[in-house]
């Protein structure tokens, strides 16, 4: 088999079992394991798997630049961050992560909600400033993929503040590689501002389901539950309930929501 047929393969692999093992495709296929872990480090310097050990799993399309990023599953943002909106009581404080996500959680707030949001996204801060609510922007290291602060400044200046409920967005949610985004500095942050949250919710819109990033965020446990328009039909979602994973369902899927 060409390589350009082996790739092909893979990645229907990787869309069908939302993995594949490079030993087993190898013994499918009567070739090498090395000529599959060729084919898996190619896939994933184009962006389309994540190497893992052992394998890979299906890259996320979330990870593209943040202007082009609201072309990736709109509909389902907006279901996501309807539900994830009625989260946010009167007189709360919320952290709201960066992205287009939490960005149309902005859109889905009423516009005289008496809250407090603390924010180290820009983006989202401005998004407010029609809003009732008080913002407080955390300062920082601009990340201009992804439009938010990170770093040590901060880090620091996270550890000073808490909150009722953090809105988490990932790039990856995945029932083994759990959730995970593409930087290593903006994991750290997500942890950092996941830490001073009483719950923390992730935002799980139809294109991070079953895809995966390079960068852990959080295990499973530290998380309260995962919003979602997601059906709980799909493999992700079921293998998340079967681990005790709580799921909030957005218009559109079954379930609560």
């Amino acid at each position: 088999m060409l390589a350009a047929s082996r790739k092909d393969l893979l990645l229907e692999r990787l869309r069908r079992d939302g993995r594949v093992v490079a030993k087993d495709i190898a013994a499918e296929l009567g070739i090498s394991p090395d000529s599959v872990r060729r084919d898996l480090r190619e896939l994933d310097a184009a962006g389309l798997a994540v190497r893992v050990y052992g394998g890979a799993l299906p890259a996320s399309p979330a990870v593209v630049a943040y202007a082009a990023r609201d072309a990736v599953a709109p509909d389902s943002k907006r279901r996501v961050a309807a539900r994830a909106a009625a989260l946010i009581q009167p007189g709360s404080t919320v952290i709201l992560d960066g992205g287009t996500t939490t960005r149309a959680v902005v859109d889905a707030l009423p516009k005289t909600l008496d809250c407090t949001v603390i924010t180290h996204s820009p983006t989202i801060a401005a998004a407010l400033l029609d809003h009732q609510a008080e913002v407080f922007l955390l300062g920082g290291r601009l990340f201009k993929h992804s439009a938010v602060t990170c770093g040590a400044a901060a880090a620091e200046a996270a550890a000073r503040i808490s909150a009722e409920v953090f809105l988490l967005g990932v790039t990856g949610v995945h029932p083994t590689a759990g959730l995970t985004t593409a930087d290593a500095d903006e994991a750290a942050m997500k942890r950092a501002l996941a830490a001073r949250a009483a719950d923390t919710y992730v935002l799980a819109s139809a294109e991070k389901i079953g895809a995966a990033s390079r960068y852990t965020v959080l295990p499973w446990e530290a998380v309260t539950a995962v919003v979602t328009d997601v059906s709980s039909d799909d493999p992700t979602i079921a293998q998340l309930g079967h681990n005790g994973v709580e799921v909030l369902y957005a218009g559109g899927a079954d379930g609560d929501g």
